[in-house]
């Protein structure tokens, strides 16, 4: 019912970086962009000049494993990025920039630039992997990498904010239970627990409608197509290729949704979440 409570916020993430692990939050700022500091930078390839992306994960997996977060020092803001022997480096200054770069093109194999300013024709690349039925805007991809164009001025891949609901897990967890589908394979910025008794792919039926939670009102534009990066390890978690193939095959590939700010404001762990 349009205008009634759906659900709570019970938790927020953000991902400073682009295909790097990110941060847990207790409240964010929306604004008119998104999440206040998600994918706030990215990698670029110096030769390409592309924007290095997980989604081709034979090239780019090794970012995969690093997460970034904001730190603050002497009232500048920077990111600061965590590799997996424990290192941090930061972009707080120059040098610091430059050393940053330098790990990183060497955890790369390839001459990689840390970018904080997206340009108007960005793009990256998604290798879809040898898995039989998926099919994306009516054309099956098996083992192929395709070129993106992502929203001009941004690091998004298409949408500037992704919510997902603990009901999609849930439903996916029985659907195939020898998988783990955390929601850290998912990469969303807002988790809903929708209202007692809501079962399944919930948030399919906000589509086309406008999410008010806090402060802040978010209109949902589409379902979010998955990709290969849902599959590779992460932390504890193994590879597993299953967990795609069960999104193509009880949703069309689809899990969580894609929104766009219709209002900015504040959010916060715990906010209901009514659908107008």
């Amino acid at each position: 019912m349009r205008g009634a409570v759906v659900g709570r916020v019970v938790s927020l993430y953000r991902y400073p970086v682009k295909s790097m692990g990110g941060e847990r939050l207790e409240a964010a700022r929306i604004t008119a962009r998104g999440m206040e500091g998600d994918r706030a930078g990215a990698l670029v390839d110096r030769e390409t000049g592309r924007v290095v992306s997980a989604k081709r994960p034979r090239l780019w997996g090794a970012v995969y494993g690093l997460s970034a977060s904001f730190e603050r020092e002497s009232g500048a803001a920077s990111i600061c990025v965590r590799f997996e022997d424990g290192t941090t480096l930061s972009t707080l200054s120059s040098a610091g920039r430059g050393r940053l770069e330098a790990r990183l093109s060497a955890l790369l194999g390839r001459d990689v630039a840390f970018a904080t300013e997206a340009v108007e024709t960005a793009t990256c690349e998604y290798h879809w992997p040898d898995m039989e039925g998926l099919v994306q805007d009516g054309r099956t991809y098996r083992d192929e990498i395709t070129e993106w164009e992502l929203p001009p001025g941004t690091f998004f891949d298409s949408s500037g904010l992704h919510a997902l609901t603990t009901a999609s897990l849930d439903h996916l967890r029985e659907l195939v239970p020898g998988s783990d589908f955390d929601v850290g394979r998912f990469r969303p910025n807002l988790v809903i627990e929708p209202v007692a008794g809501a079962r399944g792919f919930v948030e399919n039926d906000w589509v086309s409608g406008t999410l008010e939670i806090g402060g802040a009102r978010l209109r949902v534009t589409k379902p979010c197509m998955r990709c290969v990066m849902v599959t590779l390890p992460l932390g504890d978690l193994p590879k597993d290729p299953q967990v795609l193939r069960a999104a193509f095959d009880h949703n069309e590939g689809n899990v969580g949704v894609k929104c766009e700010v219709a209002g900015p404001g504040s959010v916060q762990v715990g906010d209901e979440v009514r659908l107008g």
